[in-house]
């Protein structure tokens, strides 16, 4: 096992030339670099946010929908109990073809018509409640409403977030502040928290694809932290955070039935991905991984497979950006964003996730190059 953490943790492929973990791991008095022992604290802060994410569903965003007339809707049409139909829905196939219609139907000695029946309804009776949703969707809008508003708060004293060369200035030698550990702990345990409630949340057809999404962001993010690279992880992170709170109100608008401002928010989180995703992404962080970080401290093993990952990023963004593109033509054109505005999630992340260990890795690598604050952040250049 030793040999394999050895060879895994090699500090000739994660480390600039000239370093190694030891360099790390005994700084000067009064000084610390982050250690991947740090990252324990995340668990138990992910099963407080999921705690806390309970309490806010059922005493805050319940009470605000029942304001908002949205109530959980019972189901009027119940699939008659069938043992065999049972387990054909829950073992085999929800939506069965024309051959399983057909032999289900010899079998039961009913009409097809009646087999497919039984199937829609007991699928319609596994549907969540717009309530559900509603209470989901507020859920997130808040966290990434507040952990956007905190990360603007906590870049906008530090010199990495006007001058990215300071990404890079000593490192892998930059001071842990308390204000990075809480907002890389806190985006960590919040991605710990979706592992957890997955399983009880809305069930999407995506939900293997995106369990291994939330698996692979947990341990890249996990990484650039042991590696020190936090001073780009933390402006990327606020980057992808800038749009997702938006795209979350454009759904409860939509669950609402409040049209024009769902109509709005999407079209105003549309303006606000191109914005970040194809603008500040390209010319600020990768503009600084690629060629300030070349410059400063030259290239190393890990350093070329981070830029391509974040070049993969890149491209993923081209796509999403195209089908939100999509969706906005049809809010500002046919009005028709309503349905595709609830489908935009899935569908992004299945794009997301279709491609998860780039996307996630390059997450890992915006963790791993951002430089710390002056003194007001409590950093020392």
């Amino acid at each position: 096992m030793a040999a394999l953490s050895a060879w895994f943790w090699n500090e000739r492929f994660w480390l600039p030339h000239n370093v190694t973990w030891a360099d790390l791991a005994d700084p000067a008095p009064g000084v610390e670099y982050p250690k991947a022992s740090h990252l324990l604290s995340a668990l138990p802060l992910a099963l407080g946010i999921f705690v806390v994410r309970i309490l806010f569903e059922r005493f805050i965003a319940s009470p605000c929908a029942f304001l908002l007339n949205i109530h959980a809707a019972s189901v009027h049409w119940r699939a008659t109990p069938n043992p065999i139909l049972e387990k054909v829905f829950t073992s085999i196939t929800k939506c069965p073809d024309w051959r399983h219609l057909d032999g289900l139907s010899k079998q039961l000695d009913w009409d097809v018509r009646k087999v497919q029946r039984w199937f829609r309804q007991r699928r319609n009776q596994d549907k969540p409640s717009i309530l559900t949703k509603f209470c989901e969707s507020m859920w997130r809008s808040t966290f990434y409403l507040c952990i956007f508003t905190y990360g603007i708060r906590f870049l906008w004293q530090c010199p990495w977030m006007w001058e990215t060369q300071h990404c890079w200035y000593n490192y892998p030698y930059q001071v842990l502040t308390p204000g990075l550990y809480h907002y890389y702990v806190t985006e960590l345990g919040f991605y710990w928290s979706l592992m957890f409630s997955q399983f009880t949340d809305i069930k999407r057809k995506d939900f293997p694809i995106m369990f291994i999404h939330h698996l692979a962001t947990v341990s890249l993010i996990s990484f650039s932290y042991a590696n020190n690279m936090l001073r780009v992880g933390s402006l990327v992170m606020c980057v992808h955070d800038a749009s997702d709170f938006i795209l979350e109100a454009a759904k409860l608008a939509n669950y609402a039935k409040y049209q024009r401002l769902c109509d709005f928010l999407f079209v105003l989180f549309a303006v606000v991905f191109f914005i970040t995703r194809l603008v500040i992404y390209p010319l600020r962080i990768l503009n600084t991984t690629l060629f300030e970080s070349w410059e400063i401290i030259g290239p190393y093993p890990s350093w070329w497979l981070f830029n391509s990952l974040l070049l993969v990023l890149q491209v993923l963004h081209v796509i999403w950006s195209y089908l939100i593109a999509g969706i906005a033509y049809k809010a500002l054109v046919r009005g028709k964003v309503k349905r595709d505005c609830c489908e935009y999630r899935p569908r992004h992340e299945n794009l997301r996730s279709g491609n998860v260990i780039m996307s996630s890795a390059v997450s890992i690598l915006f963790m791993t190059s951002f430089t710390f604050p002056p003194k007001q952040c409590g950093c020392h250049l």
